[in-house]
């Protein structure tokens, strides 16, 4: 079960001026569950995003960056779950026009105006007519208070839907945002999450959006990891409505960053909450280096490897691993005698070895919990970074094993 990590609730979800949603059983990979969701924007919204770096992203994602790109002016997204697209050639390119042609002729808008997504399974050929079949549906659909059916619709192998509104005030006037993501594994995220939509009713001119995005992505899906297995699929879009009337600029954009980068963190740190098969949730944070860079690398180190996260998983103090971890972390000239490890509150090491208080008990207590605090001091410097991750368990290879069945 996700990690202290409860439902969102429908109530909480609050809309945004602007967009609409809408949803629909396609039966892209089983039957009778929600699998696809348009999302159609009110002129003149602005849209930007952040997609995966990985060289063979799918075909959605080279679609959707070339609209962007062309600057027409975003009018609606479509996202199946279920099949990724990726993988999958020419045939998967035509596929993604053909969905976004679709779209257009069911919204009233062109082609190039529709952004597509995909997740799910890797290299098999999308069900174009399932999709194609279930956008009516989900168009009649269309509602501004559907954000929970949304995000259950975007869902692969989450346990718990993942959506988180706040709302602000602005030059006296109420500005909402509200966001979901999807995401459990395969998350070592190069740019943002598996799937995450984010949309304020606030005008904001496109190219400061496009920094807003960055900057959010860069302090919290940036900052996640499951696996270390980084997505053919990423993506994290920011829409600006603009139905408030509120117009954002450099000079009064800090408020408005602060709430979607919060809502950004509470998404990121949801995935990992609903790793797959997770049963800790793990902060970690190094200190004290040169550079908030090297801070990362460090903590990634540790987070990544399947060691220090198997010795979680069993509330095993061997936590020689998260030295080892540190040591190979690729800084060169880290002076291991500066080194301080912390378990939450406990000084687990210094001077170059296990730490003269420490206690096996007191670590044995803080590894039974759910939520842990690692912290790492470098004593290099004054930069510090955060990365959240959480440990491996039985379920998941038994989640992986069978992905495809």
């Amino acid at each position: 079960m996700p990690v202290n990590l409860p439902p969102p609730v429908a109530g909480t979800l609050l809309p945004v001026a602007g967009v609409q949603l809408g949803i629909a059983e396609a039966n892209i990979k089983r039957a009778e569950r929600k699998d696809l969701l348009v999302m159609q924007l009110v002129s003149p919204s602005t849209v930007a995003g952040v997609f995966t770096q990985n060289r063979f992203c799918a075909a959605p994602v080279t679609v959707a960056r070339e609209h962007l790109a062309a600057g027409k002016g975003i009018r609606a997204l479509v996202v199946n779950t279920g099949n990724a697209n990726a993988g999958t050639g020419e045939q998967g390119m035509a596929a993604a026009r053909t969905t976004c042609a679709e779209v257009a002729k069911l919204l009233g808008c062109t082609p190039e105006q529709v952004l597509p997504f995909s997740t799910g399974v890797i290299m098999e050929p999308l069900p174009l007519d399932k999709i194609v079949a279930g956008l009516p549906q989900a168009v009649a659909n269309l509602k501004a208070d559907n954000w929970y059916d949304a995000a259950h619709a975007i869902m692969t192998t989450d346990i718990v839907a993942k959506a988180v509104s706040r709302q602000i005030d602005i030059a006296g006037k109420t500005i909402t945002v509200t966001g979901i993501a999807k995401g459990s594994g395969m998350i070592h995220p190069n740019m943002a999450t598996m799937l995450g939509y984010i949309a304020t009713d606030a005008a904001v001119p496109q190219p400061l959006l496009q920094q807003m995005v960055k900057q959010a992505s860069a302090a919290s899906f940036n900052c996640i990891t499951v696996d270390g297995d980084t997505s053919t699929n990423d993506a994290l879009m920011l829409i600006a409505t603009g139905a408030s009337g509120i117009a954002i600029d450099d000079a009064n954009r800090a408020q408005l960053q602060a709430a979607v980068t919060e809502v950004a963190t509470l998404l990121a740190q949801a995935i990992v909450r609903d790793g797959e098969g997770a049963t800790k949730f793990m902060a970690i944070t190094v200190e004290g280096g040169k550079d908030a860079a090297e801070c990362k690398q460090i903590a990634y180190a540790v987070a990544h490897s399947p060691l220090v996260k198997t010795a979680f998983f069993a509330s095993d103090p061997n936590l020689g691993r998260i030295l080892a971890a540190i040591g190979y972390g690729g800084i060169a000239d880290l002076d291991v005698q500066r080194i301080k490890l912390f378990l939450d509150d406990v000084l687990v090491a210094e001077n170059g070895g296990r730490a003269s208080s420490y206690r096996e008990e007191d670590g044995q207590r803080v590894m039974q919990q759910s939520d842990i605090n690692v912290r790492v001091q470098l004593g290099r410097g004054a930069a510090c970074a955060t990365v959240w991750t959480c440990d491996f368990s039985y379920d998941y290879v038994k989640i992986n094993a069978s992905y495809r069945s």
